[in-house]
């Protein structure tokens, strides 16, 4: 009897041990290395927690991330560059330093092109977002879920922004980006590039009136104390992506492969909850601060939408007609369904 029955135990630990072989997969153990421009607290590392647990999960503790922050492994353009030819896995980069690598990217520098975050995760998780997958898999990298860098707004010293003339007497510092000076010119600002090191000084000495970015960045860089005027325009919004290297892709397992895909897209919903979440106390502290904090109806933000319709013709050719048409006809498929 004692024998039968250390048997039946062990057949049921060979059941076991087999089921969770099943369970696992296709798995090989993988150090997946992952470059980022960002600091580790920026939301951009809760998601990146989140991934890593999940792939963990996934495949039984064989493959992991180890993430790389603050641009340790260089720059978001070279570590993109460095996946094309196969010599690291992962880069976590937002989509406007590669638009000379994929000029459709540009598209998501246009101006108003989203009215809030809504639209954005409809677009991004959409058939565009594949269609903009497709041209990123050409240039020798997997896109493997769209996370958020988020919407930029706009902070000065002299008035609020509440429609596209309030522009005009405006001296703001702009990245350093064609589209970014042409959108602020057509709307009658005075365009200043400037490096981001040199915003706080330029603002405190009145040397430039305003600027723009995300409410985090506003906050955290201190920008609020030579302010005074916060408009929440929306005026641009950009994703990050989550690329993988194509030629080491190609030499991945279908089960590994879905394991990444599926929970890169599990550590976006986090970041992207984190970074919602943040700037809402971001815009909270700037509000305790003093400064006084306008909304731009949504009947404003398309009269300056229509406005800068001219920079999305001058740029639709080298961004790619088919693109900004595309993108266009979503956002107004989804505007007349109430989905936006």
């Amino acid at each position: 009897m004692k024998k039968f029955a250390l048997a039946a135990i062990a057949a049921a630990l060979g059941l076991s041990t087999a089921l969770s072989a099943a369970a696992e997969g296709d798995f090989k153990a993988r150090n997946i290395r992952l470059s980022n421009g960002l600091a580790q607290d920026h939301p951009v590392g809760a998601g990146v927690k989140v991934f890593n647990q999940c792939l963990q999960d996934k495949s039984g503790g064989k493959m992991k991330i180890t993430a790389y922050w603050s641009s340790s492994l260089g720059d978001d353009l070279q570590a993109t560059q460095a996946l094309r030819s196969g010599t690291q896995e992962a880069v976590i980069t937002s989509s406007s330093p590669l638009v000379g690598l994929v000029p459709a990217l540009g598209v998501f520098d246009l101006p108003f092109l989203f009215s809030n975050e809504k639209e954005a995760d409809a677009v991004m998780d959409g058939e565009f977002g594949k269609f903009i997958n497709e041209k990123l898999d050409a240039a020798g990298v997997i896109n493997l879920a769209y996370w958020e860098n988020g919407f930029r707004n706009l902070s000065n010293s002299k008035h609020p922004v509440s429609k596209w003339e309030d522009f005009g007497d405006l001296k703001l510092r702009v990245m350093q980006n064609n589209i970014f000076l042409d959108t602020f010119r057509t709307m009658g600002a005075n365009a200043t590039p400037m490096a981001f090191g040199e915003i706080f000084s330029a603002l405190e000495t009145r040397a430039i009136d305003g600027q723009e970015n995300p409410f985090v960045t506003i906050d955290t860089s201190k920008f609020f104390e030579v302010q005074k005027f916060i408009s929440v325009t929306n005026h641009a919004y950009t994703p990050f992506l989550v690329l993988f290297s194509k030629p080491i892709w190609n030499r991945y397992s279908d089960d590994e492969k879905a394991a990444l895909r599926e929970c890169a897209i599990k550590g976006g919903q986090e970041e992207r909850r984190v970074i919602r979440a943040m700037n809402g106390e971001s815009l909270a502290k700037i509000k305790q601060a003093g400064l006084q904090v306008n909304e731009v109806s949504a009947e404003e933000q398309q009269r300056m939408r229509e406005k800068v319709q001219p920079v999305y013709e001058k740029h639709k050719a080298t961004i790619g007609a088919d693109v900004v048409e595309r993108v266009q006809k979503d956002l107004a498929d989804l505007r007349a369904k109430g989905n936006s």
